[in-house]
């Protein structure tokens, strides 16, 4: 079952959402998908499954504008095996350029762990993406290794938070500090930042 899940920026008191994320699954389904996902990489077949998500969401995003619908740029997030192993800028442009859509209504979002396999070339894609037009994020931030001199090093414009800083945010001291300080550095160097799993008006 196809959903979004709004995103909320760390920027401003708009409470607005400027991005949602594609997804392929309900909540509850969650624990599957992630198995599902797991075999699809083990395959190959997550790259046709990636460009199949990326094709599918320039073709609503498009069908939305052509009506005159009100639409936010739609996240989709980057299997490691399909950023390394699909021709991704092919798949994009060619996505963008079929139904026609303006780049700026694409992300794209990706974790350090799909970028440190070849940085050189990682960089370069996600380089090539910026100047298409294409929003490039740094998925799961905060969480794992995460490196600030990736965030330097990479031409990424945005940073998630992982949800497991937000979920108790209200509550847990030790969250707000660590999400307070990713916005306060993140906005510094001039990133948008998205919260994820924001679901109550506290939070």
């Amino acid at each position: 079952m196809a959903g979004a899940g709004a995103g909320a920026a760390g920027a401003g008191s708009s409470a607005e959402a400027w991005a949602v994320n594609a997804t392929v699954a309900t909540k509850a389904a969650e624990a599957a998908l992630q198995l599902r996902i797991a075999q699809a990489e083990e395959t190959g077949l997550i790259v046709q499954i990636g460009a199949w998500v990326i094709r599918s969401v320039c073709q609503q995003q498009a069908y939305w504008l052509k009506r005159g619908l009100r639409t936010v740029p739609i996240a989709v997030n980057l299997s490691s095996v399909q950023f390394e192993k699909g021709d991704l800028l092919n798949t994009v442009q060619t996505a963008l350029q079929s139904h026609p859509l303006d780049a700026h209504w694409l992300d794209v979002e990706l974790t350090e762990s799909a970028v440190m396999k070849d940085p050189e070339a990682a960089a370069s894609t996600l380089l090539a993406l910026r100047k298409l037009g294409v929003g490039v994020a740094l998925d799961d931030f905060g969480t794992g290794f995460s490196s600030l001199a990736h965030l330097k090093r990479f031409p990424f414009d945005s940073v998630k938070i992982d949800r497991s800083f937000v979920t108790d945010i209200t509550n847990n001291p030790e969250d707000a500090a660590i999400a307070t300080a990713i916005i306060a550095m993140a906005h510094t160097l001039k990133l948008k930042v998205v919260a994820e799993g924001v679901e109550t008006e506290g939070q």
